[in-house]
């Protein structure tokens, strides 16, 4: 895999994901010259945000978010509903509605707990990868009821699922990944929408053809 370009590792992403060990390993490999440029230099803060991760984070139907549990252990949960269903709320802001679920209250209990959260983001059609950092909070629907009104709206209307929370994270990091592994998956809607336009040629060709046989009889 090809390393990524200075230009989408931003020292803060640098400083949260690269611990002793891995920068080490980059040491004896050489790959520190392409990921940790940014090591030697103190934290610069959180990394802004650009249209282009505002595009992917909000134009997506689902990621995985990873957790931190009290025990230390990592949790990842699958988070999906109709795409723009996370929401851009200015600057480094972004928001979704959490929807009723299993009751267990797992990722919910760890972020009251930890705020940290890590995202994992893809748009397998287009071969692109988006992991982000950030701190995350949890907003009761009785807290701000217009928040959660605000997050429940989507192009097509209003989610259909029951919403009971808000869940808000301030982006701290992000980085692109290479889309070299990727295998390109489409949803059954994506599928239709390329294909429809040939099914509907071939049913005009085919009333054509009809048309054309009934004329020779």
């Amino acid at each position: 895999m090809a390393p990524p370009s200075l230009e989408t590792v931003g020292d803060r992403y640098q400083h949260i994901a690269f611990g002793d060990a891995a920068v080490a390993r980059q040491r004896i490999t050489g790959s520190v010259v392409a990921y940790g440029a940014g090591l030697d230099t103190p934290d610069s803060g959180p990394q802004q945000v650009t249209p282009r991760e505002v595009r992917m984070l909000t134009g997506v139907f689902a990621f995985h978010m990873a957790t931190v549990t009290p025990s230390g252990w990592p949790y990842v949960q699958y988070r999906s509903g109709p795409t723009g269903f996370v929401h851009h709320l200015g600057g480094n802001r972004f928001g979704f509605a959490d929807f009723r679920g299993n009751q267990q209250f797992v990722s919910v209990g760890n972020l009251e707990t930890d705020g940290r959260v890590a995202l994992f983001v893809a748009d397998h059609p287009k071969k692109m990868r988006l992991k982000v950092f950030g701190r995350a909070t949890v907003i009761d629907g009785d807290a701000d009821p217009e928040l959660l009104e605000r997050l429940s709206q989507v192009a097509d209307g209003r989610i259909a699922a029951r919403c009971e929370r808000s869940i808000v994270i301030d982006v701290e990091a992000f980085d692109w990944n290479c889309a070299r592994s990727m295998v390109p998956l489409y949803t059954s809607e994506q599928v239709r929408e390329r294909v429809q336009p040939y099914i509907d040629q071939i049913h005009q060709l085919q009333d054509r053809v009809d048309e054309l046989e009934r004329r020779l009889w």
